[in-house]
């Protein structure tokens, strides 16, 4: 009678564990598909990122878009906004980071990343929005002006109240407001005096709350401020959207996809909302003041690079701005005492240089690399002060550094590789905006017989070249050793100019004369 039992359970127990097996297997076949619709939702997998970094007054547009895009694109987006010139100098310094998508205010902003190191950077994107450059004012002074009855022109702004300017090297504004003027200007009977004229009127003192300022349309109407429309064709705010190069393949697609959301009327509704226009210029959303004539005269297009330089190089002789790469002879010569003056070469020339410092402006940038031969293993130069501002030098100690500089015993002058070293690396780190320098100070010719070759350091010199991106070097020769020859070829090789005298007690009027001939830049100094 117990043997049926056992058998019983014999049989039993495999069918109970198979039978468990087989609910749990349609379970997670079920369960899968379930979390794969609730995760991806209508048939999506994954949800492909889209990462955008974008200028700051659109982003909020994009954000409030991102969250419209429909569950089955199967792609999500995030929108960080960002300063555009910090945008650039990130794009400009890795290609494996960053964003897939950038929107800077202005393709302006695109020219200036490829030139600052994004050099795949597309040159062009597709405009989203577009926000035309005014000068914003307050009721009291757009009153003065003779508003509501007559709007006021650009021109009696600059003559009757002090206008703000925001620096068109990091501030897209800056650099529309600079092209705008050259507009206005290039029908003066002498065009380049005039346009530098307009720039002195411009105030970028600290400190003082400027009558008028650059803003945006889209920004003066939303703080119900009065807007002065120039009556030149003015390079306004396009908003390019930009795929990055790092972005993924599946990343890529999603971008566009939503690049053909923003492009979409209703999406064109929410950019109105915002007080954007469309990325044609006109408004998106018909209004009652566009019954009346468009006061934004529209440029074709953005401009070239040639002419954006242009532009920022008047801005910066105007303005005395700098971007200065020093290179300080310590050879063993330079601790030479000067008969009469009590000191050393190198002396003089400390005491010159650190007064010369005060001839550029706080937001100069400079930094100083010393040289002579072997200073650093093999290489003859060697960097003392880092580029910063005159002002972030003073406050980091960089004057004491400076003036605490002794020479190298027994060092001789490694002219020629110091030089090419110094100029290769300023080339690379060119700044529009800025006047850009290499300046060397030498008591000598070069002795180093492991050096280039002055034919070779010229040669190479010719093919760093670029007329949109002037870079000369000045020399600054000193004492009975120097070959003004060999300092005036590799001068002119850029063009720049050498100064010498075989007296080592004039340095400061050679100094002081080639700073000024440095910071006065044409039309105001005739070459």
């Amino acid at each position: 009678m117990q043997v049926g039992p056992r058998r019983g359970r014999r049989f039993t127990a495999p069918v109970v564990v198979l039978s468990l097996l087989l609910v749990i297997a349609l379970g997670a076949w079920w369960g899968v598909d379930y979390l794969r619709a609730r995760l991806a939702g209508n048939g999506c997998d994954a949800l492909t990122p889209v990462e955008i970094t974008a200028a700051p007054d659109v982003a909020p547009v994009l954000t409030r878009l991102a969250a419209t895009v429909p569950q089955e694109e199967c792609f999500s987006v995030t929108v960080t906004a960002s300063e555009s010139a910090k945008t650039a100098d990130l794009l400009g310094t890795t290609t494996s980071t960053g964003p897939d998508v950038w929107v800077p205010e202005s393709s302006t902003m695109l020219v200036q990343a490829r030139d600052a190191g994004a050099w795949n950077l597309p040159e062009s994107g597709q405009s989203v929005a577009n926000s035309p450059v005014v000068l914003g004012l307050p009721d009291e002074t757009a009153r003065r002006f003779g508003w509501p009855g007559r709007a006021p022109a650009w021109q009696e702004i600059l003559d009757g109240s002090p206008v703000g300017m925001p620096d068109p090297v990091r501030d897209p504004l800056g650099i529309a407001t600079l092209l705008g003027l050259r507009k206005m200007t290039e029908k003066a009977a002498d065009p380049a005096a005039a346009f530098t004229a307009a720039l002195r009127k411009l105030n970028q003192a600290p400190g003082r709350f400027p009558a008028a300022f650059p803003a945006t349309e889209q920004a003066v109407l939303a703080r119900n401020l009065v807007a002065a429309y120039p009556d030149v064709p003015v390079q306004g705010f396009d908003y390019p959207y930009v795929v990055l190069p790092k972005a993924s393949e599946a990343s890529r697609g999603a971008a566009e996809r939503f690049l053909r959301l923003l492009l979409d009327p209703l999406a064109g509704a929410t950019f109105a909302d915002a007080g954007f226009r469309a990325p044609t210029g006109q408004f998106a959303i018909p209004r009652a003041q566009d019954s009346r004539t468009d006061p934004a005269p529209r440029p074709p297009g953005p401009p070239p690079a040639t002419e954006l330089y242009a532009a920022l190089q008047a801005w910066a002789g105007t303005n005395l701005s700098a971007r200065v790469q020093v290179l300080l002879d310590v050879s063993g010569s330079m601790a030479a005492a000067v008969p009469g003056a009590g000191k050393s070469r190198m002396d003089l020339t400390l005491q010159a240089a650190t007064q010369g410092l005060g001839l550029f402006k706080p937001t100069t940038e400079l930094g100083l690399w010393l040289f002579s031969t072997k200073l650093d293993g093999d290489k003859d130069h060697r960097v003392l002060l880092p580029m910063r501002t005159i002002a972030e030098q003073k406050a980091s100690g960089g004057v004491e550094q400076l003036q605490a500089v002794r020479p190298k015993p027994g060092g001789a002058t490694g002219l020629y590789d110091s030089i090419l070293a110094a100029y290769q690396n300023a080339r690379q780190n060119w700044k529009p905006g800025r006047i850009n320098l290499v300046v060397v100070l030498t008591d000598g010719r070069n002795e180093d017989s492991e050096t280039v070759g002055l034919p070779r350091l010229l040669e190479e010199l010719g093919k760093l070249q670029d007329p949109r991106k002037p870079l000369p070097v000045i020399g600054i020769g000193i004492g009975p050793d120097i070959d003004a020859s060999e300092l005036r070829r590799v001068s002119a090789a850029t063009g720049g100019e050498a100064f010498t005298t075989p007296d080592p007690r004039k340095i400061s009027d050679v100094f002081y004369q080639a700073l000024s001939k440095i910071m006065c830049q044409p039309p105001i100094c005739k070459n």
